[in-house]
């Protein structure tokens, strides 16, 4: 196991000293500011974006932003696979510099507790002074505010979020789209989807603020990047503080994403820490209200789908016929590059593969809502062939198949099951009935499906 210190730097000035948690940790420096003095890796194009609308976020906002972007620095380009004992558990410091140091080391205790609830990695986090130069890095607007958003929406290309989105449009409000990016496939979706619904919804203000968020592969030396991105909706979060803060006023932050999946009990339990993510699990999210308020900044994250299953979502969006028609054009795939393998040359094109967890969910939901699928799928019929569970296209459908067998055997499991992401308060039986109930969607679309090893 190697232990890694990432230092975010604020500019050439940037010099402080830093000294590690542990003396044999790897320091990696990652320059924030580029070489116009403006902040890069995508939060600066954020910044920017607000600015032209007359919009400025205040300096904890920011420093929020900085915190979770030095995260996904962590997060995605440190191995798992090579920096940890257990191919799993990664053990890292995180150094940024604020505007208020005394108060983010005052939340130093519950931030550590949060982010290693979100990656099931061990973290270390030093709050510091920014340099002089850097005090000030919210620009005033140079014109007059032009927008004025009755909440924000993350957007993240996925068909939840574009329910999400159409909800809120048909409800007439003015929410401002929020997203970020790093790979084309995703920023393709989130851009299309953002135009058909400005198409869609004439003359209503349809604002997008989207930012390139990520880094090179080669930022942290001998070391492979990460592909399992457990700290992505920190990063998501984050950028939604800093447009809600900009906006001003109580802001809601709508976290669109139905409820099988942000409960995510895992299939089995290997799938416990490797395989279940917790990015929108309502304990993380409470962690996260906790901190804003701590910080002082005046937005609410809300999920109003967290009772309801995909399918639910679906058939319940206020413009059933225009989700049907744009759907097959929203991304849930875990890896829709994974095609670029495929032996036939013309099967290359990016693409949902159909048996991931997301993907299965996915094709369950619109079944349901609507009895049809235009998705392009690289499986598109489970039931052809007899899936292998040695390999990816049978190992997830065979999970799924094992986790429904035990709840029909055993439904009173139902009550220690949606515990095991994490813990829950408030209305338990709601949590327990859509988890029963979004299995049940995906059990009636596997009914069929035949999957062994081979």
């Amino acid at each position: 196991m190697m232990h890694h210190s990432i230092v975010c730097r604020l500019g050439a000035g940037d010099k402080a000293k830093i000294t590690p948690s542990r003396p044999d940790s790897r320091v990696t420096s990652v320059p924030f500011v580029d070489g116009n003095q403006r902040l890069g890796v995508g939060l600066g194009q954020a910044l920017d974006v607000l600015r032209q609308w007359g919009l400025a976020p205040s300096e904890i906002a920011i420093d929020f932003a900085l915190f979770a972007a030095t995260l996904t620095a962590a997060d995605t380009r440190v191995s798992r696979a090579s920096e940890s004992q257990d191919g799993w558990t990664r053990e890292i410091d995180l150094c940024v510099p604020v505007s208020d140091p005394d108060r983010w080391n005052a939340a130093r205790d519950h931030i550590v507790m949060m982010i290693n609830f979100l990656t099931g990695d061990r973290w270390g986090v030093q709050f510091r002074p920014r340099p002089k130069a850097m005090e000030t890095l919210a620009l005033a607007p140079n014109k007059l505010r032009t927008v004025n958003p009755t909440a924000v929406c993350l957007f993240s290309g996925g068909l939840d979020s574009f329910i999400g989105a159409i909800d809120l449009f048909a409800a007439k409000q003015t929410p401002m789209l929020v997203s970020h990016y790093w790979d084309g496939i995703t920023s393709k979706h989130q851009t299309y989807c953002g135009s058909v619904l400005e198409k869609h919804f004439k003359g209503r203000s349809i604002h997008h603020v989207r930012a390139r968020v990520g880094f090179g592969n080669e930022l942290v030396k001998d070391t492979g990047s990460e592909n399992t991105l457990r700290g992505r909706s920190l990063m998501f979060f984050a950028l939604a503080a800093l447009v809600g803060d900009a906006i001003g006023g109580a802001v809601t932050i709508y976290v669109p994403e139905n409820g099988l999946i942000s409960l995510n009990v895992p299939l089995d339990p290997l799938r416990l820490g490797a395989l279940s993510t917790r990015t929108t699990h309502p304990f993380y999210m409470r962690c996260v209200q906790q901190l804003l308020a701590h910080l002082g900044l005046n937005v609410t994250l809300h999920n109003p789908y967290a009772f309801q299953t995909k399918g639910q979502m679906a058939k319940g969006c206020a413009d059933g016929a225009f989700l049907r028609k744009e759907a097959k054009n929203t991304m849930s795939c875990s890896s829709p590059a994974k095609t670029r393998w495929a032996k036939d040359p013309t099967q290359r094109e990016p693409k949902h593969c159909g048996y991931c967890v997301p993907c299965v969910i996915r094709r369950a939901a619109l079944m349901e809502a609507f009895g049809a699928d235009d998705t392009a799928y690289q499986i598109p019929d489970l039931t052809a062939q007899v899936l292998n569970t040695t390999k990816a296209e049978g190992e997830h459908v065979r999970s799924f198949q094992l986790a429904l067998s035990r709840l029909t055997k055993h439904p009173g499991r139902v009550r220690v099951d949606v515990h095991r992401p994490g813990p829950l308060s408030g209305n338990l039986a709601a949590y327990k009935k859509v988890y029963v109930e979004g299995m049940e969607e995906v059990g009636r679309f596997l009914d069929g499906v035949r999957a062994k090893p081979q």
